[in-house]
């Protein structure tokens, strides 16, 4: 017995405490049907030795000490009293001590939940909401709340009549609220069902299965609601009030509630009151908003809906207080010159913002003004659509531009106006003609420089200038096949500019007679391109001496160390574009080993040649043409005898030239029929003697002619050209002294 005493009192100091403000907590199940005395606990804070030990705090004598354990003589009940507080006292060391035991009754789900109320009736109202909750069934149980055995769950079992729907209504498990479904909200009718019974449960312990359970009775009654959208409103617009104004009003018959209005209004132009009394707070302009729908939303004080809102249209009335205007104050038009009687040029539109369903939108359109203004009737508009067109047989000879004012008037009055330019444009009715016809003839040297201007010519267009009727495009008709010319057109002047774009040659082209057209990049409406179109240029090539062409720029040859001296060693070949006759020389053999025909350019050994001397020989091949010469000639009848100081400028056709400049000493003075002087010529300062001047003028004239031949020479082979290039030379002088 003794062990299975401490068996028991064991498992009851592992069940939790769940008290608290005492020395000792010992938590203890209810309802205990075992042995007793039922031995709780140890008691820690009694010593062994510890006499007269007494418990108080306990009227009925249910517990008791023995042997240093707390004990107890019949089972406990949590609902009649949850918790005892003990004071253990005792006698130790000839002193009298205490402490404090707390026992809690720890709950055991021992009582069945219960509804609250007997009879439980509600009242569900026509057009609730599905989840809206109309009544609350409540129960209670007398087990510990803060356990599961109290943890109730509510359930809906049937309902009676299964009409419309078999599940009309819906139960909160937890809180017991009673509301309709998706089916009870959408086809609850009074007149079909006006009163169900539900089936419904409590259960504790969370709803489980194992759970003690009870079942009741629901009683709920369909009413009917007096919530529906209210008859649409008409105001007109612009009332003097007072405000606000009462214009509708809605109710709810469920039950307290509140009212709100929503919708596209400025906030506070609508509201309603708390009896659902709807008013206009301010004065209303159609223009701005012909209509509003007011949404009227209904709620519980906790803010949730309840219902669905139901809707309010106010419509707007209209008075005639809007003139008609214009989109834009000025509109741009262009209208063709040859544009024929009754050609739409535009539609200008007025739009009036009262209501079109109303003779107050009607609109009349007036031409009351034209800048500039001309003889005749240019334009008009119509009366009733507001089409501008053109009046006269055609607008040639008009301004190229014209402001027209137009108005628009309702039937009120009231009117407004815009200004519309009406541009005329040019039509290509004119063709571009040449005056004269015949440009030239024009001189070009063969060696003119690429990109020169040879002329410059224009037609004339009598069409408006500067647009694409007056713009002129030319082309050259013939004359130009191979391209040397080519044309650049000023777009501002109409001018066209003849540009070389191609070496001339002189030998092979002398003349150019080019055919000029001149048309308009559009097409001509009235009129052709005729004669006077087109113009005849030509030009003339002069004709400029070019130096001779070697065929090759390096001539590479080999001997035999001892050859006989006069062998022909290599043949040099040169080409002139004149057809002159050429030249040969050489330069740089200083020991004069080589020798070269000089019309032939026949190459010859003159001296035999040894190797271990000098293994290669380089010299220059010089190659002139028989025209490497000037005239000089006086200008006036008659020049005093006199020796004048003439300057000269000698320059290659290279590009850029090369030039030197030499002042020449030339004597005039009466000459024999032998070209000598019959009398002696004034002498230069610093010249004592007539022998020393024509000494001077003699050896001059030879180092110039040495000088000259060494120069072009030393030039063209410099600078060989191909056969279809040119070479400069400037010819100042054309007579021989």
């Amino acid at each position: 017995m003794s062990i299975f005493i401490i068996t028991l009192t064991l498992v009851v100091l592992q069940t939790p405490a769940q008290c608290s403000g005492a020395n000792l907590k010992i938590g203890v199940p209810e309802n205990y049907d075992g042995i007793f005395p039922w031995y709780l606990a140890k008691l820690p804070n009694l010593p062994a030795t510890s006499t007269d030990v007494v418990v108080t705090g306990d009227d009925e004598g249910i517990f008791g000490v023995e042997a240093g354990f707390l004990y107890a003589l019949k089972p406990l009940d949590r609902e009649k009293q949850p918790s005892y507080s003990l004071q253990v006292s005792f006698s130790a060391s000839v002193q009298s001590q205490s402490f404090m035991v707390e026992v809690c009754v720890i709950d055991k789900n021992d009582n069945v939940p219960v509804f609250i109320e007997e009879s439980m009736r509600g009242s569900v109202q026509l057009g609730l909401l599905k989840g809206i909750s109309f009544m609350q069934v409540g129960a209670s149980d007398r087990d510990d709340r803060n356990t599961a055995h109290a943890d109730l769950r509510f359930s809906l079992m049937d309902q009676t009549p299964r009409i419309p729907s078999s599940h009309m209504f819906f139960i909160d498990s937890v809180t017991g609220e009673v509301s309709l479904t998706e089916d009870g909200a959408s086809t609850l009718d009074p007149e079909m069902c006006g009163r169900y019974k539900l089936s419904v449960m409590v259960k504790d312990m969370g709803g489980k299965p194992n759970a003690f359970f009870s079942t009741g009775i629901v009683t709920v009654e369909v009413t009917g609601n007096t919530w529906a959208s209210p008859d649409p409103v008409r105001l007109q617009e612009n009332l003097p009030g007072p405000y606000p104004i009462p214009i509708s009003q809605v109710k709810w018959s469920g039950g307290l509630v509140e009212y709100s209005l929503e919708g596209e209004f400025p906030e506070m132009l609508f509201t309603v009151s708390r009896e659902g009394v709807i008013s206009l707070n301010a004065p209303l302009d159609r223009e701005t908003q012909d209509q509003f729908q007011i949404s009227i939303v209904v709620e519980r004080p906790d803010g949730r809906e309840i219902a669905k809102p139901v809707e309010l249209r106010v419509m707007v009335g209209d008075a005639n207080d809007n003139r008609p205007t214009f989109p834009t104050t000025q509109y741009h038009t262009v209208v063709k010159e040859l544009a024929p009687r009754g050609t739409e040029i535009l539609t200008v539109q007025a739009a009036d913002n009262d209501d079109p369903k109303t003779d107050n939108v009607r609109i009349f359109y007036r031409l009351v003004g034209q800048i500039p203004e001309s003889p005749r009737a240019l334009f008009r508009v119509d009366r009733d659509s507001g089409v501008i067109s053109v009046q006269a047989d055609n607008l040639e000879g008009a301004a190229p531009q014209y402001t027209l004012t137009i108005t628009a008037e309702d039937a009120k009055g009231l009117n407004s106006s815009c200004t519309v330019v009406v541009t005329v444009q040019d039509e290509n009715n004119n063709p571009p003609v040449f005056t004269p016809h015949e440009y030239g003839p024009f001189h070009l040297a063969e060696d003119a420089p690429l990109g020169a201007t040879v002329t410059a010519v224009s037609a004339w267009d009598a069409d408006e200038r500067g647009g694409d009727s007056w713009q002129v495009n030319y082309r050259l008709e013939s004359g130009n096949e191979e391209e040397v010319f080519t044309l650049v057109t000023d777009k501002q002047t109409n001018e066209v500019s003849l540009i070389l774009s191609k070496v001339l040659d002189f030998e092979r082209e002398s003349e150019y007679i080019l055919v000029l057209s001149a048309q308009n990049p559009v097409a001509l409406v009235r009129g052709r391109y005729g004669p006077a179109s087109t113009a005849t240029v030509s030009i003339y090539v002069d004709d400029i001496n070019e130096g001779p062409i070697l065929s090759q720029s390096h001539y590479e040859v080999t001997v035999r160390e001892g050859e006989e001296p006069g062998r022909v060693i290599a043949t040099i070949r040169g080409y002139d574009p004149d057809s002159h006759p050429i030249r040969y020389s050489l330069r740089g053999d200083t020991k004069r080993y080589f020798s070269i025909g000089k019309y032939s350019g026949e190459l010859k050994t003159v001296q035999a040649l040894d190797r271990e001397e000098n293994s290669t020989y380089t010299m220059e091949v010089m190659a002139e043409d028989g025209h490497t010469h000037t005239n000089l000639s006086l200008n006036i009848p008659y020049l005093s005898p006199e020796v004048y100081t003439v300057p000269f400028t000698i320059s290659d056709s290279s590009s850029p030239p090369r030039s030197t400049f030499i002042n020449l000493p030339v004597t005039v003075c009466p000459c024999n029929v032998r070209g000598n002087c019959r009398t002696a010529a004034k002498q230069l300062q610093g010249m004592p003697t007539v022998q020393s001047t024509v000494g001077i003028l003699l050896g001059t004239l030879g180092v110039i002619g040495i000088i000259l031949i060494v120069v072009f020479v030393r030039l063209s082979y410099q600078n060989p050209k191909p056969p279809n290039k040119t070479n400069q030379e400037r010819e100042p002088l054309r007579i021989s002294l």
